[in-house]
């Protein structure tokens, strides 16, 4: 089965390659904009009554996936793909929490950029803590990394 996803915008950030952008959206605070294409702008509605949104895009500049195993950045031990937030997937898709700072039209400023400038968005949800948040009892093989 093919499935094809339609473009909805932009997201522009100071990084243009991956060296030095930060692993995670929760470790930035560097500035990105969301400009959201025209045809897509009367879904913003309500958008700026959220503090945080998830933004889910594609990574446009990952290589295909050549291993189901890797060595995430956080760690020297190999594991699975579906273990890891590791950028080279299956299905190159990305998913971030962004704090929006502002709304100007159809352009979204927010705190949290760690994705490349020009990175294609494919989605925005909002951010909703009694459905998005849980209390885990087991995190893997961060679990040793985050007592460190």
């Amino acid at each position: 089965m093919q499935i094809t996803f339609k473009q909805i915008g932009l997201i522009h950030t100071p990084f243009d390659k991956p060296d030095g952008m930060p692993i995670q959206s929760a470790r930035s605070q560097t500035a990105g904009m969301v400009e959201v294409f025209p045809e897509y702008s009367d879904g913003l509605d309500g958008v700026e009554s959220f503090s945080h949104l998830y933004l889910l895009y594609a990574f446009h500049r990952a290589e295909p996936v050549t291993a189901l195993k890797v060595t995430p950045f956080l760690d020297d031990r190999q594991h699975g793909i579906f273990a890891c937030r590791y950028p080279l997937r299956p299905n190159p898709l990305g998913i971030s929490v962004v704090r929006l700072t502002a709304r100007r039209e159809n352009r979204l400023e927010f705190l949290g950029a760690d994705m490349l400038n020009g990175t294609p968005l494919l989605d925005i949800k909002p951010y909703i803590p009694e459905f998005d948040v849980y209390e885990p009892t087991q995190i893997g093989w961060y679990g040793k990394r985050a007592h460190q």
